[in-house]
């Protein structure tokens, strides 16, 4: 199979202009027909003139092996505690696993795509996470990115395929990071002109019709208000703090979003 070049011939070192992180959630990387349509997403991003980044979790699937080998799970406060073990299983599922399904899928379009985790080239550097309720273990708090090899990638026109297993600053191990919170912390380092969260509706509804565009402040009252509930609410939350974190604005919608430009905006107070 020959693989295209979708922007510009692959000995070209030239960074792209406007890059756009996608936030893919593990949960639906279980559906080939979500994978097929991210294909195509991708597909019409460069056709746009955008250069992707996706960052994908994957908890579903880290729960679901953990099951497998008996692995017990604990929570504090909502936290997933993740020990030695557990966080072997979350970098083979989530660097292993749902990382080369993505790449596939890609690569089968026709689309350059290498896959990475935040521990290639100390991409994402984190220390390790403190609760003062307990010990959460191998859970990583993001203390910076380095953008090099990223850039290295996007130079030779090659779309980075990140999983949020990082690198630990002090103690050279690999943590276990929240993706919303990687792919945060990359649109912001890259300056990327959106950070898309593809969700499986349209956007935020009120009134059974999709809003446009919100701001961070506006969206939090929403919450509060009970306008916006159930699993919409972590979704904008990661939005918003996005916003909040430096990110020009967060879109939430859906892959048929995506290639038509629509969804929710969520962009800064002022």
């Amino acid at each position: 199979m020959q693989i295209s070049q979708p922007q510009q011939d692959q000995t070209e070192q030239a960074e792209p202009r406007y890059i756009v992180v996608l936030k893919v959630g593990g949960n639906e990387l279980d559906d080939e027909s979500f994978l097929f349509g991210l294909a195509q997403a991708v597909r019409a991003m460069f056709d746009q003139g955008y250069f992707p980044i996706v960052v994908h979790g994957g908890g579903k699937a880290i729960a679901d092996y953990q099951q497998r080998l008996g692995l017990t799970t604990s929570f504090i406060e909502g936290l997933r505690v993740t020990d030695d073990a557990s966080l072997d299983v979350a970098e083979m599922v989530l660097s292993g696993l749902m990382n080369k399904r993505i790449v596939r899928i890609l690569v089968n379009d026709d689309i350059m795509a290498a896959g990475i985790s935040g521990v290639d080239a100390g991409t994402i550097y984190v220390e390790k996470m403190w609760h003062p309720l307990g010990d959460l273990g191998r859970v990583g708090e993001i203390q910076d990115v380095n953008p090099q090899l990223l850039q290295a990638l996007m130079a030779h026109n090659i779309v980075p395929v990140v999983s949020p297993i990082s690198f630990g600053a002090l103690d050279a191990l690999s943590y276990n990071v929240n993706a919303d919170h990687a792919a945060t912390a990359i649109a912001a380092k890259l300056g990327a002109i959106k950070l898309i969260f593809i969700s499986n509706v349209p956007g935020i509804l009120v009134a059974g019709r999709v809003v446009r565009a919100v701001t961070a402040s506006q969206a939090e009252q929403w919450i509060e208000e009970g306008i916006i509930t159930g699993g919409m609410i972590p979704k904008v939350r990661s939005a918003t703090e996005a916003v909040r974190n430096g990110v020009a604005q967060a879109v939430i919608t859906n892959l048929a979003g995506i290639q038509d430009n629509s969804g929710t905006g969520i962009v800064g107070s002022k």
